[in-house]
């Protein structure tokens, strides 16, 4: 083995090393949430004897992806907090989400607010300001869209995990407004609206107090857009939940690739259909979205699409598949991260969170660009690995739930005594 590829497995079974950057379905009693029982505290604000009074903030509660499972880790370590949301499906998210208090927006009562809410993104920046913060000590928003907007109490301490800048309204608006996804007329009536809407998202930046970022490529992101820094807290993958399969090690996977994955335009389900295609391999796909339509015409006989399915389903399927593809750029990522837990490589697009949690040609392969051709030759790459599923669950456990618990909660402490200490 040479010394290059030494150095990587070495850092692969430090998990504690590059964790900190200086600047819906319930389980009972999962892995995630009997860490968090067993080691969560609530942080001490300084000169102030009570806990804090907390409120969460999230941009909208219709289902369990990875911002949702972030959100959920963090419900538990706040109880007894207030959540705030601008839209909520009953029934979409965890209990330990919907256990809280939910205060909704205005927007919960427009018009099939629970599908439509996207339309009504030009509305969110004066529903965000209108959410009563007044009284809390603590607000943590999470947010992947407006309501790292909100605006706290003056007293208050923000802290923000941000799990993306605005996508659309910065540097992704054709993945979601351009001509080929809502034509040509609209698209040209959603660019002025998009670019205020990256004005006030710039503008309202320093309402927060301190940010932790998803990934640093997302702490980039942050640097880019609203000129701060930020502390990087990995989410919590549940590596208890999604381990190692009994047959890990002696028996063949299957001869088919998996995509675990909304279908939205941004993920690129399209260059990985295309790519199995190309390589004569087959393909699941879990997930749906408006994507889908387009897809299955898209989609040969050998690509099966599965719907959602149980997290019970998803793990039977990580552990069978020869590997899982991450065609776009993710900003973090938990879907690589499942797999590699479950000894699964992965064949992912060197962009984004993929490059901080695949190590190529060990746990994985990365594709240096955005095309079929290259994508179907990271297939063949990767049917060559040398498969060890247990060096590949290692570097999956440096993003466990432990970790996130003990990252997120120094990085608020740190918050509140730097408030408490301004004052």
């Amino acid at each position: 083995m040479g010394r290059g590829m030494r150095e990587q497995r070495d850092r692969i079974r430090d998990p504690g090393r590059g964790m900190r950057d200086p600047n819906l379905q319930d389980r009972p009693e999962d892995g995630l949430a009997a860490t968090v029982r067993s080691e969560s505290r609530i942080p001490d604000p300084g000169s102030r004897d009570d806990p804090p009074k907390v409120a969460l903030v999230h941009d909208w509660l219709t289902g369990m992806r990875g911002g949702e499972k972030v959100l959920e880790a963090i419900c538990q370590l706040y109880r007894d907090a207030t959540l705030y949301t601008l839209v909520q499906v009953p029934g979409s998210v965890s209990a330990g989400i919907e256990q809280h208090r939910i205060k909704r927006s205005l927007v919960q009562w427009l018009p099939r607010a629970g599908n439509l809410y996207r339309q009504y993104l030009p509305l969110f920046p004066t529903v965000v300001e209108l959410f009563d913060l007044d009284g809390y000590d603590l607000v943590i928003s999470s947010s992947h869209c407006a309501v790292k907007s909100v605006i706290r109490g003056v007293t208050a301490t923000h802290v923000c995990y941000c799990h993306s800048p605005m996508r659309y309204a910065w540097d992704q608006f054709d993945a979601y407004f351009g001509p080929d996804q809502v034509g040509a007329a609209r698209s040209r009536l959603f660019r002025p609206v998009m670019a205020r809407l990256a004005r006030w998202d710039a503008a309202t930046a320093r309402r927060v107090d301190r940010f932790l970022a998803n990934s640093q490529y997302v702490a980039g992101r942050i640097r880019r857009y609203y000129n701060r820094g930020s502390t990087v807290v990995y989410p919590p993958v549940d590596t208890t939940f999604y381990c190692l399969p009994e047959s890990a090690g002696r028996h063949q996977p299957e001869t088919s690739f998996l995509i675990v994955s909304a279908l939205v335009p941004y993920k690129r389900l399209d260059v990985a259909i295309e790519a199995c295609r190309l390589a004569r391999v087959p393909l699941r796909i879990v997930g749906r979205g408006p994507e889908e339509a387009r897809l299955r015409q898209l989609a040969g006989s050998d690509v099966d699409f599965l719907g959602w399915r149980s997290d019970e389903e998803i793990r039977d399927l990580y552990g069978r598949a020869t590997a899982v593809l991450l065609p776009g750029t993710e900003d973090f990522g938990m879907v690589p991260v499942e797999a590699q837990a479950c000894g699964t490589p992965v064949v992912a697009l060197r962009a984004g969170g993929a490059c901080e949690t695949v190590v190529d040609g060990m746990t994985g392969v990365l594709v240096e660009e955005e095309s079929v051709e290259a994508f179907a030759t990271g297939l063949s790459r990767v049917r060559e690995l040398e498969r060890d599923p247990a060096t590949i669950r290692t570097n999956a456990e440096r993003f466990s739930g432990a970790r996130f618990i003990a990252d997120f909660q120094a990085a608020v402490a740190e918050a509140l005594a730097a408030r408490e200490a301004a004052r």
